[in-house]
């Protein structure tokens, strides 16, 4: 009777822990580490490159945000942190990115909801590119309304470009100078490194990642010069 009602007890836990309601960081850090993969398969953050944030809290302030160094074609929940607004770790092992604190001034200048990085080749290619005009103007193409808040195949979309560091620490508060400069821009390049992205929600990030990407693509494979002649 006793062992009955002992598994009876056993399965009741069980099922209680099997229908548990996700947090709000367990459920970034699953859709993180999937998109991670996927990023992956793409050629976007090939070795340990690129990294990944989404908003839990806004007061306090907290991310989700990938571990230093781990391999995004095996990204999984257990690589994904929970970082504090200093950047410190709060939940999980692992270190967060070197690149937290850029991370953080893109959540702060722009109301990100969630903050992603790719290193893919036309992104790295273009950045160094076209890092002379400071900028890379995007123009004319259909894919351009998958951005928030554009209309028409005839927006200008214009991609700042920053030079790299290895101190993020210092060098966030440049970026998020130039973001608050270009309130309409939905990404911006860094030299030789990659394309950084964001949106109010993870899954519009996801978006701009996808239609970026592609656009970055065309932009190279044409040869076109993304005149800057506008951008004042």
């Amino acid at each position: 009777m006793h062992a009955r009602r002992l598994r009876r007890e056993t399965l009741t836990t069980t099922r209680a822990k099997r229908s548990a309601p996700h947090s709000v960081y367990d459920e970034l850090a699953e859709r993180i580490a999937e998109l991670g993969r996927q990023a992956h398969h793409r050629g976007w953050v090939l070795g340990t490159s690129g990294n990944f944030s989404a908003v839990v809290s806004r007061d306090p302030l907290r991310l989700a945000i990938t571990a230093s160094g781990v391999d995004k074609g095996r990204l999984g929940p257990a690589q994904v942190l929970e970082i504090d607004g200093e950047g410190r770790a709060v939940r999980g092992g692992g270190r967060p990115s070197a690149e937290t604190s850029l991370h953080l001034a893109i959540v702060r200048a722009r109301g990100a909801g969630a903050v992603l990085h790719t290193h893919s080749p036309w992104s790295t290619l273009l950045s160094d590119a076209h890092a002379g005009a400071g900028g890379l103007a995007i123009e004319g193409y259909e894919m351009l309304k998958g951005l928030d808040g554009v209309a028409t195949h005839e927006h200008r979309e214009w991609l700042p470009i920053v030079e790299n560091t290895q101190d993020w620490s210092a060098g966030a508060a440049g970026v998020e100078a130039v973001l608050r400069q270009r309130p309409d821009a939905h990404g911006l390049l860094i030299r030789r490194h990659g394309l950084y992205t964001w949106g109010r929600d993870f899954d519009e990030a996801v978006r701009h990642l996808e239609v970026l990407e592609f656009l970055l693509e065309v932009v190279g494979r044409s040869g076109e010069k993304g005149d800057a002649s506008w951008r004042a």
